[in-house]
């Protein structure tokens, strides 16, 4: 009926939804739960057309919601969070405004509005201001809204926020009754609410997609220990002894005293291990009375937190792992920074003691150019002797 595939809604930088994908089969109704801020009315405004996704597709019974909007929209009752309506218009005034705009048929119409009214309840208000009535009753106005038109889904954000426990109540049977007959998709983050209603939960944190699963199969993969309260009668003192004779407890905890004398217990031992038999067993035998014997079952709310704080350390695990990488790949291009200096400064003296031992070179060898040995000096000046005597001989004959 309802295929979400790769689904992301990006406003500037911020991801409000991330790369979502599950689908809705015809007649269920599946709960989108998540803490406030979580991307659950993001998620509906998509499904319904209201605002585009950034990427990803969108099929509501056969229609791509942005390739064909009109025709998908036309499968979709929607009632938005905060309850919309026209303050001035009566209740009969504003389901029949609805249906014009979904353009039931004229001849259809009225026995539409009519019926629309009877099955939400609207029947002794239907023609009060809406302004007058009470919280509860304009819930049941905004969802009539939904569902004049018959569509196949109906999709609900919030439709028992701000109500009162009876009202919420109503509200709930009401939704019940409607999932008979149209596929509905309802967001919350009241978490009894979504247990008692929905058959599939789809739990949202962050943008991401944390589980997708039925509320009774969370509830049993998110339990890791087993769990018994015991209330006993211990003259004796002899119970915080148990844990002695019974190899498989973890953990054996003092709860409170009771009116009457007896003790209550938290025993716990292994998920796959159920103590309640051996403790039927031992506790007798040590003059140990047992009064009560109960075993804690885990709620979707123990399983939301847990499937939630998992998700968190997660992603702190992950930060914790880009931190490290970023700090060490600095420290790489620091040495590599320092290595290339070192390098440059090496090349550099390497170069300038070359050139110093070219210089010294150059001029030891001009040095030993210029030296003359005692020989040769010897043999310049007796040269230069026989010259002078030479010309002085010239001059005489003159």
């Amino acid at each position: 009926m309802i295929e979400v595939k790769n689904v992301t809604k990006k406003y500037g930088s911020f991801i409000a939804v991330d790369n979502i994908s599950f689908d809705v089969k015809d007649g269920e109704i599946v709960g989108l739960l998540g803490p406030n801020g979580a991307g659950k009315s993001t998620t509906m405004n998509m499904i319904t057309g209201f605002i585009e996704a950034t990427e990803g597709n969108i099929i509501v019974n056969g229609y791509d919601i942005s390739k064909k909007p009109g025709k998908a929209k036309k499968q979709i009752g929607y009632m938005p969070e905060g309850v919309p309506s026209y303050q001035e218009l009566t209740t009969k005034e504003f389901v029949k405004y609805m249906a014009e705009l979904k353009m039931v048929d004229r001849k259809t119409r009225k026995e539409e509005i009519e019926n629309v009214i009877k099955q939400t309840g609207l029947e002794e208000v239907q023609n009060k201001l809406i302004k007058n009535l009470s919280r509860g009753y304009k819930q049941r106005v905004s969802m009539a809204g939904a569902l004049v038109g018959n569509p196949d889904v109906l999709i609900l954000d919030e439709p028992t926020v701000g109500l009162d426990p009876k009202q919420i109540l109503e509200i709930r049977n009401l939704i019940k009754e409607l999932g008979k007959k149209h596929t509905v998709i309802l967001s919350s983050h009241i978490l009894s609410e979504v247990s008692q209603i929905c058959e599939r939960v789809v739990i949202i944190n962050k943008g991401k997609i944390v589980a997708i699963d039925t509320p009774e199969n969370l509830e049993t993969k998110t339990q890791n220990k087993n769990v018994i309260y015991v209330t006993v009668e211990d003259k004796n003192e002899k119970m915080l002894r148990i844990k002695d004779k019974v190899k498989d407890i973890q953990e054996l905890e003092y709860i409170k005293d009771n009116e009457d004398g007896t003790k209550q217990y938290k025993i716990v031992s292994d998920e796959k291990i159920d103590l309640r038999k051996t403790l039927f067993d031992i506790l007798p035998k040590e003059d140990i009375t047992i009064f009560e014997l109960k075993k804690a079952e885990v709620s979707l709310e123990d399983a939301f937190m847990k499937l939630i704080d998992d998700r968190q350390e997660n992603t702190n695990i992950k930060q914790e792992n880009i931190n490290e990488k970023q700090k060490n790949t600095k420290k790489e291009n620091k040495d590599v920074e320092e290595g290339v200096t070192s390098t440059n400064e090496e090349e550099y003296l390497e170069n300038e003691n070359a050139e110093k031992n070219v210089e010294a070179k150059s001029v030891r060898n001009t040095t030993e150019q210029n030296r003359i040995s005692p020989e040769e000096d010897s043999e310049k000046t007796e040269l230069k002797d026989n010259q002078k005597e030479i010309e002085k001989e010239k001059g005489g004959k003159e």
